[in-house]
């Protein structure tokens, strides 16, 4: 999706708002929207409910860091041609341009029957809506003596943009040439970028660069490489002849930090230099406490048409958190999208109005193969009223035919349209 696409769909939406009754524009005025979480999903919903207000909505963010830091292209970052701060964008557009209140700060507990919500420093704030986009929790537990490891410093996982994506990039830089790096992954579903098979690619290519003894580990708990996998395989033959080995069907159970050993559920040990064990993943923290996780006790059930969830009214979910419709990623790209939905339902909502009964999200997801060659995988989904679910719209999808430099640009290119529509 392009820039002109973005500002296509939010005019168009900001159009439709225009023609608030009195009525109407006071109760909304009223209304107190809190935001929980400012990633994709969280600054997305906090921009648009002021965009699709008109600028009336009171609206709060409420995030715990100072800055955006991107997960998509994350993996640049451990492979070593890019730095995070070239991924790193503020908030403050948010608040100059758009009026949003931004709190930085932790959310601790949500109290859905006196719509609350109580800050780590300790203040507790009213709601009427609140929007929760926490991203994921990483199940430590689910791998045996993974948290000792982490806390060890043997094992990282990455899997929030920051300060141990470049850790693991120094661990790669300080290993022996001829060393093994092994990348676990677990049973679909879990958050996507940065992706898995991505990260093997990157690495793959540090390695050919500057350690070309070395080998790449893939662990995969799926049956087979569960995105672009013919491309991805394709890559990995082709670029990385004897450096990427695949094995499906292995789920890490448990790992000594001391020996750097890796248990599985049937085959034997192994052993690598640098251990990248990515665990099971949940709703975030805060959805499950708050008793949204109604899905397996991991994952939040939502009405699709206004993504709120439904175990508590007025509490809307977004993101990687939620129990996504079928072939729908848990991605940065549809994460924007769900806020989009969301923002307009809400807005709609306290308005009194109709929500939008067919709404349509788009999708694309772009891998850097090495560090300029890029595949993705594009989608369009439509709701199904009659469903209560999305479904991909037959014939809309597009896969790439293998890697080019070109795409490599088109990346790029998403990358800052994406960054503007969420935070500019």
């Amino acid at each position: 999706m392009d820039r002109r696409h973005f500002i296509g769909q939010s005019t168009a939406a900001i159009g439709l708002l225009a023609g608030f009754s009195g009525q109407s524009r006071a109760n909304l005025q009223k209304a107190e929207v809190l935001v929980i979480g400012g990633g994709y999903g969280g600054a997305t919903a906090a921009k648009y409910l002021r965009l699709f207000s008109n600028n009336t909505a009171k609206v709060t963010l409420i995030e715990p860091n100072a800055s955006f830091i991107s997960c998509p292209l994350s993996n640049l970052v451990v492979g070593g041609s890019r730095t995070l701060a070239e991924l790193t964008s503020p908030y403050d557009n948010l608040s100059k341009r758009h009026g949003v209140k931004i709190i930085q700060d932790s959310v601790i507990g949500i109290d859905p029957d006196k719509k609350t919500v109580k800050l780590a420093s300790g203040k507790k704030l009213p709601y009427d809506k609140v929007i929760v986009s926490p991203g994921v929790s990483l199940l430590m537990n689910s791998i045996e003596g993974l948290a000792q490891a982490n806390k060890a410093g043997v094992t990282l996982q990455a899997w929030k943009a920051g300060a141990e994506t470049v850790a693991l990039h120094k661990q790669l830089a300080g290993m022996r040439d001829g060393g093994t790096f092994a990348i676990s992954i677990p049973e679909a579903p879990y958050r996507c970028p940065p992706g898995p098979y991505e990260r093997a690619c990157q690495v793959a290519s540090y390695f050919k660069q500057n350690k070309p003894k070395s080998k790449v580990l893939i662990l995969d708990a799926n049956q087979d490489v569960t995105s672009k996998g013919a491309l991805f395989k394709k890559v990995w033959a082709e670029q990385y002849p004897g450096m990427v080995e695949y094995l499906p069907k292995h789920n890490v159970t448990a790992v000594d930090a001391k020996t750097k050993t890796m248990k599985f559920e049937i085959q034997d040990d192994m052993k690598a230099d640098v251990l990248n064990l990515l665990p099971a993943m949940s709703a975030g923290e805060i959805a499950v406490n708050t008793g949204l996780a109604n899905s397996n006790g991991r994952w939040v059930n939502v009405n699709f048409l206004n993504f709120e969830s439904t175990a508590q009214k007025d509490i809307h979910v977004l993101g990687d958190s939620i129990q996504v419709a079928y072939a729908m990623p848990k991605s940065g790209h549809m994460a924007n999208q769900h806020a989009k939905v969301a923002a307009a339902a809400i807005v709609a909502e306290l308005s009194d109005w109709e929500v939008n009964p067919a709404p349509v999200l788009t999708n694309t997801c772009y891998s850097f193969v090495n560090a300029k060659e890029v595949v993705h995988v594009a989608s369009v989904h439509q709701y199904i009223a009659a469903e209560k679910t999305f479904k991909p719209v037959p014939g809309s999808g597009g896969l790439s035919p293998g890697p080019t430099t070109l795409e490599g640009v088109y990346a790029w290119g998403w990358a800052h349209n994406i960054w503007a529509d969420t935070l500019g």
